[in-house]
């Protein structure tokens, strides 16, 4: 079974969390972390669900913020465009954020994925993958032209970034 990833893009996600019934251990539910007062109690009740807890900030949040949740969290997704549409260009300064939560959880000894979403393409892939993300979303550099093309250069670039490591 392909995982769910599911990124709840929605203010006071608690209210709409108990419904995803259809959720398994596989699966990640990610909240915003500026939709909700509680962000902790939150990622604790999904965690009870039996599902994997993700976290997301916004470009604009600093990484800081995250420092006690962290061992909460099996995901952190930072959004590297702001929120709301696709197409948007890639905020050059994520790659230093990326750094930063990546030496965060390297110094606590914590396991959890870094995934960027917004602007990612064959341009970027580079910056956001030596900065310590490890999963990537691409929309448009996807599904803007030759979807075929489009995601074997993307490919080619993830395993050109392995092989030099």
């Amino acid at each position: 079974k392909t995982p769910l990833d599911i990124h709840m893009m929605i203010e006071h996600p608690e209210q709409t969390i108990p419904e995803l019934t259809c959720c398994d251990e596989n699966d990640i539910i990610c909240i915003h972390y500026e939709s909700t007062l509680h962000p902790q109690k939150v990622l604790a009740s999904i965690r009870a669900m039996g599902v994997k807890a993700g976290i997301a900030i916004n470009p604009a949040t600093p990484v800081c913020v995250l420092e006690d949740i962290l061992p909460d969290v099996d995901m952190v997704l930072c959004m590297t465009v702001n929120p709301g549409f696709g197409g948007q260009k890639y905020i050059p300064y994520s790659a230093d954020k990326i750094q930063r939560l990546r030496k965060m959880l390297n110094d606590r000894g914590l396991t959890a994925d870094i995934q960027v979403d917004g602007g990612i393409s064959a341009k970027t892939i580079d910056q956001v993958l030596e900065a310590g993300a490890n999963i990537l979303v691409a929309g448009s550099a996807v599904f803007g032209g030759d979807i075929l093309a489009n995601t074997k250069a993307l490919t080619e670039k993830i395993e050109e970034f392995r092989n030099r490591q």
